[in-house]
């Protein structure tokens, strides 16, 4: 498998898909490639909207993208596709979108045959076995919670260890421990903003500004690195 799994799309203050511009470069290679884009997390804009937006970053890459919003058979497009990019949003709209059109097992296959798949935000955690460590409001039914299960583990995208004065919910922290006192034999990996996790040629990096948090029940939690050996988590 080849899989780039970011945490965030954009930094305040930079361009849309500034920060993770050559790791996406890189990752597709040095030919062009017209990537399947799955926009269906998008709920607030149109999805002509968001494959202009995701276009127009991707071709100054040397890159392009196709949204499957188009197709007149969408399974048909997933089995065609020389790569697939998922877009962040609302990770239960996009879940549900992918039932719906019954393009959860084709992506799966498609991905474990060997056919790179990118995703942020919610894009990274449909590629998780369930969409459970997602931060988004449940706005819709999305048929069930299991995803593409591509990664043995769960992501927390945007992970922060905020504890604002005055805030009296609860933190990311609390609610992951919340899961992972329910599911103790799962790890859940927070990756905050500007990482990424790259999968490729069987081996699982962490690539970024930050480190990323990981959690376990029955495990201090801790940090991880880029200099981190990461094969556990895919074990």
């Amino acid at each position: 498998m080849k899989l780039l799994l970011l945490s965030n799309s954009t930094n305040p203050g930079e361009p849309y898909l500034f920060w993770p511009g050559t790791e996406i470069q890189v990752f597709l290679g040095n030919n062009p490639v017209n990537a399947l884009f799955i926009p269906y997390a998008a709920v607030t804009f149109s999805y002509n909207e968001y494959e202009t937006k995701v276009e127009t970053r991707f071709s100054e890459l040397g890159h392009h993208v196709t949204s499957i919003h188009h197709a007149e058979d969408p399974v048909k497009a997933v089995e065609e596709a020389q790569a697939i990019v998922v877009g962040g949003g609302n990770t239960w709209q996009l879940v549900r979108q992918m039932h719906d059109l019954g393009i959860m097992e084709p992506i799966r296959k498609k991905v474990l045959e060997g056919t790179p798949y990118i995703g942020w935000s919610a894009g990274s955690n449909v590629a998780c076995p369930t969409l459970r460590t997602t931060n988004d409001m449940p706005i819709t039914d999305p048929h069930g919670f299991d995803t593409l299960n591509l990664i043995p583990f769960q992501i927390n995208p945007h992970y922060l260890d905020a504890h604002l004065v005055g805030f009296g919910g609860e933190t990311r922290e609390v609610r992951i421990k919340e899961f992972i006192e329910i599911n103790p034999d799962i790890y859940v990996v927070g990756l905050r903003e500007s990482t990424l996790f790259l999968l490729e040629n069987g081996q699982l990096k962490l690539i970024g500004s930050r480190s990323a948090r990981l959690f376990k029940k029955g495990l201090q939690q801790r940090d991880l690195h880029s200099i981190d050996d990461l094969r556990f988590l895919l074990e």
